[in-house]
């Protein structure tokens, strides 16, 4: 697997805004020149006030990788959702003044540690936003007809808050909802345990987690106590700047 080079700044703009939940939106870019990446990897985004003062924040990529021949797909098109965060200056302007034809700085793709190029199992566990880099890995297996790689595990307050709903269906997938569930959702309300993570081990899976640092820690105590190998976690926490 070799790492994409983290490009230079560019100004992408803006094709479409949608609403993913209450607190989120997706962010389609087009980007002025065809940009290699790998599913887990994020862009920075900067923002640059008329009087100089900038603010930057990294959004993973939602979007899939199209590989050809084993090649990572040069996409001059991807997405970032991003979360509205209460005070957050950058997440702010984003969800409440950004809409089509306007241009973003971004740069990248960066990240060579949380990434999966669709080559071995993997079991995914995400909270939250966390699902984002994770859905990237989803959508690749799906691209590539491997779902039989992938486990996907997902956290969520309550149905309104689930990222990509109609996508994250199917035997690869399940939902934990802490809050509140659907009518029709067998299981209780409750934070992920143990039950719930077994069945996605994958055998000789890398595990991928990603989301708040407690949920990330607990996950991968959960993980490790099912018997996955440390060395075989990768992590990816955020934090509440926005």
């Amino acid at each position: 697997m070799q790492v994409p080079p983290v490009g230079g700044w560019q100004r992408a703009t803006v094709l479409e805004v949608r609403r993913e939940t209450p607190n989120a939106k997706t962010f389609r870019l087009a980007l002025p020149r065809p940009t290699p990446y790998l599913a887990g990897q994020h862009l920075v985004l900067r923002l640059t006030a008329p009087d100089g003062y900038r603010a930057q924040r990294s959004y993973s990529i939602a979007t899939a990788p199209s590989p050809a021949d084993g090649e990572e797909d040069q996409r001059s098109e991807l997405e970032l959702t991003i979360e509205l965060l209460p005070g957050g200056e950058v997440s702010s302007f984003l969800h409440e003044v950004v809409e089509p034809g306007d241009e973003l700085e971004v740069r990248g793709p960066i990240g060579g540690y949380f990434v999966w190029a669709g080559e071995g199992p993997a079991t995914l566990v995400g909270g939250g936003s966390g699902v984002v880099p994770l859905a990237s890995m989803l959508r690749l297996a799906r691209r590539l007809g491997r779902e039989d790689r992938v486990r996907l595990v997902v956290s969520t307050r309550r149905p309104s808050d689930l990222y990509y709903a109609d996508e994250l269906v199917g035997p690869q997938v399940r939902t934990v909802y802490t809050r509140e569930a659907p009518p029709d959702h067998s299981r209780p309300i409750g934070r992920i345990t143990a039950e719930d993570l077994a069945p996605a081990l994958l055998p000789d899976a890398v595990a991928y987690v990603c989301g708040t640092t407690g949920f990330a820690d607990a996950a991968s105590d959960l993980l490790m106590g099912l018997g996955v190998p440390a060395e075989r976690i990768r992590v990816e926490r955020f934090g509440p700047t926005g």
